[in-house]
């Protein structure tokens, strides 16, 4: 089946289209309809009538944009008019909600004249907190957007002009970098004239350009000052006419350093690419066939040629949904009244400088796990980069503040924090330890320091001040590697063949010497095994935590720091934890990786400190030991053990949370079951600790809990231990070592 086809089925799919509406407030009872319609709704109604602005504060509209378009120059298609293009809106409208949290109506108009579109669009100010313009055709969409920036309250944006402007914009400033050329002395030819070309040129000249060096060239060859005197040349394009010769596009690229591309596919030949200065900037980005492939660009010349292209299947894609959701997202959270130059710049400043960051794995894995490292082949960041929303929205809104079109301030700081909620409850809930960590860093041994995610793990820990990690491993690979990585950073490295760790072998041997070690052995595990030397320094205080088994399996992982550190001595067995986010809800699993079939004291032991995990992430904890059995529904060896581990729990006057059990797992999770049938219960509402009744269901259920209820999975995090120590999962990527690491420091200084 080609292409074709499964687009077709794609969106014909039951409910038809790509979009719904669904509800944010509960309507379950009559209660709830009566809030959200008749009589209630009438007490906002009130309060916007009184103060318009308060639409913002009862409504969708501070979140609500509307994508507006007449179908006229559909990219690709052309004019198909306003019906046929709804499927494209609608995919715009997919983009915002998945990148930015956005929500949006698609607005087909079914008009041609300028007049009745701004007339159209204005109306319909009250709905939205601003609008997107799409594909309208050139050169009435230039009007269309300046009448309605100069008529609306609320921003109006052309994404067919500025989006493409501002993503290759933000690409130029990289790429000029990289050529060792100023923006300012760059000469620059675009094919095609049309609105992006347009819009585009001005905003390089907003980024530094000068506009004495952009030479533009249309179907008819270069515009020329004596083409625009003879009236050959509409006013837009007369903006850029140059006094030059007449000239073809060839002529044109003659000498240049930067060719943009916005016209057809295939018209840019090698002999045009050599006749370029040094190191030229190609930016090809006409689809879905470039004015000149890829390989035949590169191929021309043996210097560097910076390349960029709108396809997906070659680096340094310019696309516009790196732009227009997270411009929108700073835009609507400060209430802008406008998107203006100075917000658009802050958009490809904060693109270009994303690029020159350590990429995420999730990332590199979304590309085919190929090397993404700043450089010719990597200027722009890639759309599905999560961070592209932290940085660029509050570039904008910042900017939205400072150029005076913002209704209200924001804080920086918390204003990330809020947008990372918008991507999923396990950021907002990570920020809560992060920033624990933050306020007091401690020493990090990373035992398997050799391995680039934990070299690119350490950058970050020690960039964001969340650690003062420690790497342990051999250092002339530790530094070939970060090399290799391209980071600036200098990392501390414990090296077992460089340095004298008598001591840590003495150390080994004291603790073990009874369980079969001798002293040649210890002094060989302290030289040759990482967990080993890293363990003695968190057990002799050279460390204050550790993170190990990116590379072992789990249990070879979790052996050293047991045999050395131990469990602390309020505890006589270790367990493993994940916390899983749901939209609204979060749950910590325990035991998933450590012990196979607890008795009730293990079982007792586990939930105490799963409790207290739960509240270093400001959770209050509400446990539930969980069985097969509710409350002795059945009676066998089994079930006894919960409810024993319960008996014990209720037992402890240390214990400060409420706790039951056994019960089975929906009656753990579900209210109206919980209170409604066991109304006895000490629990009055879901359990959010769930303690499961042995190793083989704690992983199994968490797995399914992840898998099939879309939970995002913290961890595991290991609790029990008497010093902090966490076991990544082999595998795991640089951001859940990031986040174990900031774990770990938050034990450090909960044990201080």
């Amino acid at each position: 089946m080609g292409l074709d086809e499964d687009a077709l089925d794609y969106h014909r799919r039951d409910p038809p289209g790509k979009i719904e509406i669904a509800t944010t407030k509960p309507t379950n009872t009559q209660r709830d309809l009566q809030l959200a319609y008749s009589p209630g709704v009438a007490a906002p109604c009130r309060r916007i009538d009184e103060n318009p602005d308060a639409a913002f504060e009862y409504t969708t509209k501070g979140n609500l944009v509307g994508v507006v378009s007449n179908g006229s120059a559909v990219l690709g298609l052309g004019d198909i008019g306003a019906q046929a293009s709804k499927p494209v809106m609608e995919g715009k409208g997919v983009l915002f909600k998945r990148f930015a949290d956005i929500d949006v109506f698609d607005v087909e108009l079914d008009a041609v004249d300028p007049d009745a579109i701004v007339e159209a669009v204005a109306a319909m100010e009250p709905t939205f907190g601003g609008v997107n313009l799409e594909d309208i055709t050139a050169p009435e969409c230039f009007e269309i957007e300046a009448r309605l920036r100069e008529r609306m309250d609320v921003p109006v944006f052309h994404d067919d002009q500025h989006g493409t402007a501002i993503i290759s914009g933000a690409a130029l400033v990289n790429a000029a970098e990289i050529a060792g050329k100023d923006l300012s002395d760059l000469e620059i030819v675009f094919s095609g004239a049309g609105a992006s070309a347009i819009a585009t040129a001005r905003f390089y000249v907003s980024l530094g350009a000068r506009r004495e060096n952009i030479v533009m060239c249309d179907s008819s060859g270069i515009i020329t000052d004596e083409r625009a005197r003879a009236g050959e040349v509409n006013e837009f394009k007369r903006e850029f006419a140059r006094d030059l010769p007449e000239g073809d596009l060839a002529d044109a690229m003659d000498g240049a350093d930067v060719f943009v591309g916005l016209s057809v596919g295939g018209i840019v030949d090698e002999e045009m690419v050599r006749s370029m200065a040094s190191d030229p900037i190609i930016f090809a980005m006409a689809n879905p066939d470039p004015e000149i492939d890829y390989e035949r660009a590169k191929a021309a010349r043996e210097d560097t040629v910076i390349m960029g292209t709108g396809r997906s299947d070659y680096p340094n894609q310019v696309n516009n949904v790196l732009g227009f959701p997270f411009i929108f997202r700073g835009a609507l959270d400060v209430r802008a009244t406008e998107i203006n130059e100075e917000m658009k710049v802050a958009a490809a400043r904060a693109l270009a400088d994303l690029a020159r960051e350590d990429v995420p794995d999730a990332v590199v894995k979304a590309y085919g796990d190929q090397p993404l490292q700043f450089g010719p082949g990597y200027i722009i960041p890639k759309p599905v980069d999560p961070r592209v929303l932290f940085e660029v929205a509050p570039a904008v809104a910042r900017a939205a503040v400072e150029s005076g079109c913002a209704r209200r301030e924001l804080d920086t700081e918390s204003y990330v924090e809020r947008l990372e909620a918008r991507l999923g409850k396990s950021r907002e809930m990570m920020r809560v330890v992060l920033n624990k960590a933050k306020s007091d860093p401690k020493r990090l041994a990373l035992a398997e320091g050799t391995d680039a995610k934990m070299i690119r793990a350490a950058a970050q820990l020690d960039e964001q001040r969340i650690a003062d990690p420690v790497l342990v491993g051999d250092a002339d690979e530790i530094a070939a590697t970060t090399a290799d990585l391209g980071l600036d950073y200098d990392p501390e490295v414990v090296d077992p063949e460089a340095g004298d760790y008598a001591e840590y072998a003495d150390r080994l041997y004291e603790l073990r010497q009874r369980k079969g070690l001798t002293r040649s052995e210890a002094a060989q595990r302290v030289h040759n095994d990482t967990n080993y030397l890293a363990s003695v320094m968190v057990e002799q205080d050279d460390a204050d935590a550790m993170l190990t088994g990116l590379t072992h399996h789990y249990p070879s992982a979790l052996r050293p720091p047991l045999e050395v550190i131990g469990t602390a001595p309020d505890a006589d067995y270790a367990a493993g934890v994940y916390l899983l986010t749901f939209r609204n809800r979060v749950v910590f699993c325990a035991d998933t990786t450590v012990n196979l079939d607890p008795d009730s004291d293990v079982l007792t032991e586990i939930t105490r400190h799963t409790a207290t995990l739960a509240r270093e992430f400001n959770v209050e904890p509400r446990a539930a030991v969980l069985s097969y059995s509710n409350f002795g529904s059945v009676e066998n060896e089994s079930t006894a053990k919960p409810r024993t581990a319960v008996r014990k729990l209720h037992d402890d006057p240390t214990v400060d949370f409420p706790v039951d059990g056994e019960m089975q797992a929906d009656t753990a999770v579900v209210e109206d079951i919980l209170t409604g049938t066991y109304d006895f219960a000490d629990l009055d509402e879901p359990a959010n600790v769930l303690v499961f009744p042995n190793l083989e269901a704690g992983n199994i259920g968490y797995k399914l809990l992840q898998r099939l209820g879309g939970a995002e999975a913290i961890g595991p995090m290991l609790v029990g231990m008497d010093k902090p120590v966490h076991v990544l999962q082999r595998g795991d990527e640089v951001k859940d070592i990031v986040n174990l690491g900031g774990v770990a420091v938050v034990d450090a200084q909960k044990q201080e």
